[in-house]
């Protein structure tokens, strides 16, 4: 499932009050080869652990691997989500803000924006997460974009998941995702989650999200406008899925 809503806190209750049902709709361990492939694009440097910025961290699922070696500096706009994060994370940097506007000031060996880039819905907003990526860059260093589709891969699909947790909490998804007009820069995703309290109580909630879809070519484009070198690498995985095309770019 996608770590977290970039920008649309307010509008979607998954990254609100149910933040703290995410560990059990999307298990950390799921994320483990993923995160490990990712590792390899980030590079390394010599003499040190390098320095990553995780722009819409989310609930922290990938950094729970991608840690191991490195410094991690966490940012998401939802602090409920963070909290979770820092119940996962407690040695990493966990900061409050908007991946679009966000200046820390500080530059990063690498710097990863996650699938919460797929909230961006226009080309302006997927340009400002690309500016944002690259002032956090320092010279010759890398940041990696890992959108789940882009127009030329996009397939409408359905899936779920969700595992039972400890004292009898548990979670349950189904994902419905369409693609209302192929017109436009954005498809639809309806979630209907069940989630079963420790008393055995079962509330059920439903809503539905509005995410970026966009060409490879809008992806280099503004890559390149950014002032990255841009790159695209066919991700390696075991998954019953499509590898995805991750975009890479260096300073």
């Amino acid at each position: 499932m996608r770590e977290h809503n970039e920008g649309v806190t307010s509008q979607y209750r998954f990254y609100g009050d149910l933040a703290p049902w995410w560990p059990l709709l999307s298990p950390p361990e799921e994320y483990a080869e993923e995160a490990a492939f990712i590792g390899t694009l980030l590079g390394s440097v010599d003499g040190r652990a390098p320095d990553v910025l995780e722009l819409g961290s989310g609930g922290g699922h990938n950094a729970v691997h991608l840690k191991r070696g490195r410094n991690l500096t966490l940012v998401d706009i939802s602090e409920p989500m963070l909290a979770v994060s820092r119940e996962l994370n407690p040695e990493c940097e966990h900061l409050l803000g908007d991946l679009r506007t966000i200046r820390l000031h500080q530059r990063f060996d690498a710097v990863l924006i996650h699938d919460a880039i797929e909230y961006m819905t226009t080309e302006h907003d997927l340009g400002l997460a690309l500016a944002t990526a690259f002032v956090h860059c320092r010279p010759g260093g890398t940041a990696v974009f890992v959108p789940d589709r882009t127009r030329e891969t996009y397939l409408p699909s359905t899936d779920c998941g969700g595992i039972d947790g400890a004292a009898g909490r548990s979670a349950r998804y189904l994902a419905w995702d369409r693609d209302p007009d192929p017109a436009d820069d954005w498809t639809q995703t309806d979630y209907a989650f069940l989630l079963r309290g420790t008393d055995g109580t079962v509330q059920v909630a439903h809503e539905s999200h509005r995410l970026g879809l966009f060409p490879r070519s809008t992806w280099l484009r503004l890559m390149a406008e950014a002032g990255f070198r841009p790159q695209v690498i066919l991700e390696e995985t075991t998954e019953d899925r499509a590898p995805r095309e991750i975009f890479v770019g260096t300073t």
